[in-house]
């Protein structure tokens, strides 16, 4: 292939051009994307036989992000980079979701997509740019994939849009979203917002169009200059007279499942049906395999939900189209934990668990944009218990970081910065039943979690699923859908929001895209379905409560003077030694910011050593009153510390009213007494009196 390099557009500050033909030859398809002095090479290649997975496209995706990117060598004690990092697998399931539903129907032929970054100039997401690229790889190769995708991102900041910012334009941005999509239909959406507006996410897709439009256009250039041929491939596909056998089969049996409620009972009547259906059709032919039967069974089931939906309006389980299922909340249902929720959503149910710990409990991640801390996770948990399968346990699979990626940037947009609550909080969602929407039930969840914490969020939010079935242009949009809907339906289309607006959104098709009318319909739909479940979620508990658990650490945050940090440390950390084994406390002082924090089990022991800290960074004063500590007894009067490392000096005089013979007579070495300052000399020696205070 020869070289070849192309300009697409000026995307954000700067141009997105690709090149090819100089990496990467062996791949069927390679592309390398530029913007700034981000690059990305993009590869694609499909196997030579098809795999027997009927009915389902064998696509894998991996995204790579190595730090020789940025210039530099891997933190720890490994030096080489292991398993894929939480935004790597974002990146890939990103471009996954924008490609999958755009290939041929029935290809069953292995596809692997492998995006690496090469350069980051730490200021361009190179997320945009794998998405871009793995369409132009496809598009230049002989897979039969025709339908190429733009992607852009979005933000809307001090009341304008922005296209492709960079890292730093991005912070304080009302609205971050990412857009991917074709002529004149949204494939794929992935949006962080603060309480935005319908309209707004409306006026982001209308922005982000135009340039959607230049980045497929060049993919078409590119290929009608260096595109390959493309194979031709046997898609799968079931004999029509077997579809038409197998409807007249099981249609009548369809009719009396359709409507039950209970997932476990549709599933049983589902698997009786097949099976009676196998016997049937194996009786009259032998050599027909039973996987065929299946699939055929599977479709003639997706035609018949459909249609029903389509014509009828009635859903598998006869909910109307805007019908949320029964929900049930409650709080503070573990006796331990800092905080506990459940919300049950017909057959899906989140168990949220909110832990609160101090700074020392930040995670801390290497990120092409350099090194950031977390102060709040959400981690979700998806365990096969909760769809009555069984299945090896390991780490956490690429969907539930992904979920549990969404709920996190949805609970964002409510949480309290660190200066209006100095913790770092930990929500865990367990999925204990699975009906469709696990991950907007975890956002009702954690919500009510982090309130029954004392986790002081702005706003209880919720969230829901909305689901499409469309058909020659007819369509109906489902709220709250099930499984059977969601795996037969055109679109998962995720909303989480508070009662003032929109915070995160994720949108799935298996069509070729939403025109922006349905896209806006959903919105509305979504707005007025989880805004009922707000109203059943401030029923059980409408606001945080008005202190934190009795379980939780307790956490003071203030700022003292840079300059008083070393008074506070002391001479080889000695002086903040003293303070944290005195007082059982932890103490963590940020250097650049001079904000001091104190971990205690409890009340008594934190003001102490808060109480201590501001003594040691506040001048002491002629008349102010110390809790001092004796430390020392001389025959003249005792040496007490008013505050760590300032000692004063308590005569035997100022003792009591009375004439003290023995300064033994009255104080102990580790006694406490109440002293009053008063006087401090020209040579800051500092003179004490107890007796003044009595």
């Amino acid at each position: 292939m020869p070289s070849f390099s192309f300009t697409v557009t000026q995307l954000g500050k700067d141009n997105l051009v690709f090149s090819t033909g100089e990496l990467a030859k062996q791949a069927h398809g390679s592309m390398v994307v530029s913007l700034g002095e981000t690059v990305v090479l993009a590869t694609t290649c499909m196997s030579k036989e098809p795999k027997d997975t009927a009915g389902f496209l064998p696509l894998t995706v991996e995204y790579k992000e190595k730090t020789y990117a940025i210039g530099k060598i891997p933190g720890g004690y490994i030096k080489k980079e292991g398993r894929p990092k939480d935004a790597e697998i974002l990146t890939a399931r990103l471009i996954d979701r924008s490609l999958r539903p755009l290939f041929p129907k029935g290809l069953s032929h292995e596809i692997q997509i492998v995006v690496m970054v090469l350069s980051s100039d730490s200021k361009n997401d190179p997320d945009i740019l794998a998405i871009n690229g793995s369409s132009c790889a496809l598009l230049i190769s002989e897979i039969p994939f025709f339908s190429p995708v733009g992607a852009v991102r979005v933000i809307f900041k001090d009341n304008a849009f922005m296209l492709n910012p960079t890292y730093k334009e991005r912070e304080g941005a009302e609205l971050d979203i990412v857009l991917v999509g074709n002529v004149d239909k949204i494939v794929m959406i992935e949006a962080q917002a603060s309480e935005v507006s319908r309209e707004t996410i409306e006026g982001a897709v209308k922005f982000a169009q135009p340039a959607i439009n230049k980045i497929i256009e060049a993919q078409k250039k590119i290929q009608a200059e260096i595109g390959k041929k493309k194979r031709q491939v046997e898609p799968f596909s079931i004999d029509n007279e077997l579809l038409s056998r197998v409807k007249d089969l099981v249609s009548g049996d369809l009719e009396k499942v359709y409507g039950l409620v209970k997932k476990e009972e549709r599933e049983d009547a589902l698997a009786d049906i097949l099976n009676k259906l196998q016997e049937t059709l194996k009786s009259d032919n032998e050599e027909l395999e039973e996987s065929i039967i299946k699939e055929a069974f599977f479709s003639v089931e997706k035609d018949f939900v459909r249609k029903k939906i389509i014509e009828e309006n009635r859903r598998p389980d006869n909910r109307k189209l805007t019908q949320i299922r029964d929900i049930n909340c409650a709080v503070g249902v573990l006796p331990r934990t800092h905080g506990s929720a459940v919300f049950t959503r017909g057959q899906t149910q989140a168990l949220a668990i909110t832990t609160l710990g101090s700074t020392a409990d930040e995670q801390i991640i290497e990120a092409l944009e350099g090194e950031k801390s977390k102060h709040f996770m959400l981690h979700y948990s998806f365990p096969p218990f909760s769809v009555g399968e069984v299945k090896p346990m390991r780490g956490p699979s690429r969907r539930e970081i992904g979920h549990g990626a969404l709920a996190e940037k949805a609970i964002l947009s409510v949480m309290p910065t660190r200066e209006e609550f100095p913790y770092t909080v930990r929500v865990v969602s367990e999925i204990l039943e699975s009906n469709g929407s696990s991950s907007m039930a975890t956002v009702c969840a954690s919500s009510l979690s982090l309130m029954d914490a004392g986790v002081s969020i702005k706003k209880a939010i919720a969230g829901i699923a909305l689901g499409l079935v469309e058909e020659a242009g007819n369509y109906r949009i489902l709220t709250d859908i099930a499984g059977v809907e969601d795996h037969y339906g055109d679109m998962d289309f995720k909303v989480a929001g508070t009662k003032e607006g929109i915070c995160a959104i994720q949108l799935d098709v298996k069509n070729e895209g939403l025109t922006l009318k349905i896209i806006s319909e959903a919105l509305k739909q979504a707005q007025q379905a989880y805004f009922f479940i707000l109203e059943k979620m401030d029923n059980v508990l409408a606001n945080s409560r008005e202190h934190i658990s009795r379980h939780a650490p307790k956490i003071k945050s203030f700022p003292i003077d840079v300059d008083k940090i070393g008074s506070v440390i002391g001479p080889g950390g000695k002086t903040i030694r003293k303070i944290m084994h005195d007082n059982n406390v932890e103490i963590d002082i940020s250097d650049e910011e001079g904000i001091v924090s104190v971990v205690a089990e409890t009340e008594e022991d934190l003001n102490n050593a808060v109480k201590q800290i501001h003594q040691l960074v506040e001048p002491v004063e002629v008349g102010k009153i110390y809790e001092a500590k004796v430390v020392k007894i001389t025959n003249f009067g005792a040496f007490c510390e008013i505050a760590p490392g300032k000692k004063g000096l308590l005569r035997i005089s100022e003792i009591a009213n009375t004439f003290v013979k023995s300064v033994e007579d009255y104080l102990r070495e580790g006694d406490i007494v109440t002293v009053k300052v008063i006087s401090i000399d020209d040579q800051g020696r500092i003179n004490l009196s107890k007796k003044q205070v009595e």
